[in-house]
């Protein structure tokens, strides 16, 4: 056997040892089975899962249903299937809009904190520009297409898109923990959007309901920051829940919930409302109390989401009562 023979043998040895060695999950097949990347499997979303995501769906609908709340608040009843289509595709158009701007301006924060890693702009689905331009029309043009026929409807329009973009993702939110007692308002403006439309956004019930909405963000998001107090930590976000104990951030809920649930009982008192909306507000109200000092007593992550699911409950049910209490209450004054 020659030398150049003898060193070809020793070699292939040497590969055929190597490759006996490898892992499962180093193998050309442990490889194919590993799963992708969240990457990769973000492209298999439709354009229609993609934009949900993009344009924040879940908020949008309780923000539409506080609009639709306002419209019957001030109509003191039914508003019409016109004014309603109105406030849905108006409101719609603003209110996604500004979530679209608010994840073009958040790229970097959302890319580090684990909740958000997966939205569109982060992933690369979607391109920054085209989210930029395609958001900002769809809270301009409603806002001034409304100020033709409607000024007070194009100006709280524009006046939720400012507080929710300006004042709370690009003044607020990065610099203070007491960001959201100032953000929530952009839910007030979805109030009183739906009660311009209707005509009658100056009613003290109107008013009420858009204080309603102002209390119990806060409450609603600080319960969602402490689940995710780490995720925020890391992307240097200032919530509440950063700066303090779990408890203490629980007391800080409380106190927006007992404000948002005394608010949401003295709408009771609106003529146009009545048994019908009362009973089951305060069933919810004492629910989401008691959830509250579950919280406090045990401020677990599971009791944080807990509080966090029914809170948005709790404002669907005071919406949606609304809706009801109002159209009962016209037909049926002793409900």
């Amino acid at each position: 056997m020659t030398r150049s023979e003898a060193t070809r043998i020793i070699r292939a040895g040497e590969k055929i040892m190597t490759l006996s060695e490898m892992s499962e999950t180093d193998s050309p097949a442990g490889i194919l089975e590993q799963p992708q990347p969240k990457r990769e499997q973000n492209k298999e979303r439709t354009t229609f899962q993609t934009l949900i995501v993009l344009f924040k769906a879940r908020v949008v609908s309780l923000l539409l249903l506080a609009a639709v709340g306002g419209a019957f608040m001030a109509a003191g009843g039914w508003p019409g299937l016109g004014t309603l289509l109105i406030v849905l595709s108006f409101g719609g158009l603003a209110a996604g809009g500004a979530a679209g701007l608010n994840q073009y301006l958040e790229q970097g924060t959302d890319a580090i904190m684990g909740r958000t890693r997966q939205r569109p702009l982060v992933t690369g689905e979607l391109q920054p520009r085209w989210v930029l331009w395609v958001s900002a029309s769809m809270v301009l043009l409603p806002s001034l297409v409304a100020l033709l026929f409607n000024p007070a409807l194009g100006l709280f329009l524009a006046l939720g898109a400012f507080i929710y973009v300006g004042l709370y993702t690009i003044l607020l939110k990065p610099r203070t923990p007491l960001n959201i007692v100032i953000g929530g308002a952009a839910g007030s403006a979805a109030v009183m959007s739906g009660a311009a439309a209707a005509g009658n956004w100056q009613d003290p019930a109107v008013i009420t309901l858009a204080l309603l909405l102002f209390l119990w963000t806060p409450s609603h998001f600080w319960s969602l920051s402490i689940l995710y107090k780490d995720d925020y930590a890391k992307a240097g976000v200032p919530m509440l829940p950063v700066y303090t104990t779990m408890k203490n951030a629980s007391w800080w809920v409380l106190l927006h919930t007992a404000a948002t649930g005394f608010v949401a009982l003295l709408l009771a008192v609106s003529p146009s409302l009545g048994l019908a909306y009362f009973v089951p507000v305060l069933i919810a109200t004492i629910d989401m109390i008691a959830r509250n000092i579950r919280l406090i007593r045990e401020p677990t992550p599971q009791n944080a989401r807990g509080l966090f699911i029914s809170s948005n409950i709790y404002l669907a049910v005071v919406l949606v009562a609304i809706c009801a209490g109002t159209v009962i209450h016209s037909v049926w004054p002793p409900l």
